[in-house]
């Protein structure tokens, strides 16, 4: 019998510290792999396949279900790298979950199940990928769906701001959010801009750094 296999650098449960759901319990199953290499990535110890395990689909549905959280975010590494992380989506799906995906837009996200709750990341000029984004995924978000621009300065900003306007992204989800990069820019300095601009977005803050530190593992 065929028994689908994907590979993960880890799972834990732990307190969601981004998206719309930050503050909720969750179970995240983070898995190895990534096509970009982004200049404040935070996980390059996933960024690579050969960093992961490869394990039984229905081993980590049965580990979630253990936890008995019903919030599951899978995340990497960059989830569509690997052919196999639809089915997860769908077992988890199968199985009650409210699933999160965690993906960086460079890649379809139309091979995800429709019930998948889509966290998709516009990348910025500083992250060194902006040339990747896959534009045409703006057309299969849905309103539960959420778009994530890291920003490290100015331009990343004013950027962020020119693509929400030309994709008209306040049109297809309510839930834009804007976080500063790690280090490289105050969270004051990013909400002053917000607050002066009343840009249409909510502000994020990556809680499980701020709680534990930026460099522990499996938070």
């Amino acid at each position: 019998m065929f028994i689908p296999r994907i590979t993960v650098t880890e799972t834990f449960s732990s307190i969601q510290g981004e998206s719309t759901y930050a503050g909720c319990l969750c179970f995240f199953i983070r898995l190895a792999g990534c096509n970009l290499n982004c200049n404040y990535c935070d996980t390059l110890y996933s960024r690579k396949t050969s960093h992961g395990k490869s394990t039984d689909i229905p081993l980590l549905v049965e580990a979630a279900l253990k936890e008995n959280i019903n919030l599951v975010e899978i995340t990497g590494g960059e989830p569509l790298f690997q052919k196999t992380t639809p089915l997860l989506c769908a077992e988890l799906l199968r199985n009650n979950f409210t699933v999160l995906v965690e993906t960086n837009g460079s890649l379809p996200i139309s091979l995800l199940p429709e019930n998948v709750i889509k966290i998709m990341d516009c990348k910025t000029p500083s992250s060194g990928e902006a040339s990747k984004m896959d534009f045409s995924n703006f057309d299969l978000l849905n309103p539960i769906d959420e778009i994530k621009f890291v920003i490290a300065d100015r331009t990343d900003y004013n950027y962020s701001l020119d693509i929400i306007e030309k994709y008209k992204l306040n049109e297809k989800t309510p839930n834009i959010l804007f976080g500063p990069a790690w280090g490289k820019i105050e969270s004051a300095e990013l909400a002053g801009w917000i607050i002066k601009d009343k840009a249409p977005v909510r502000l994020q803050l990556q809680l499980h750094k701020y709680i534990w530190g930026p460099e522990k593992r499996g938070v």
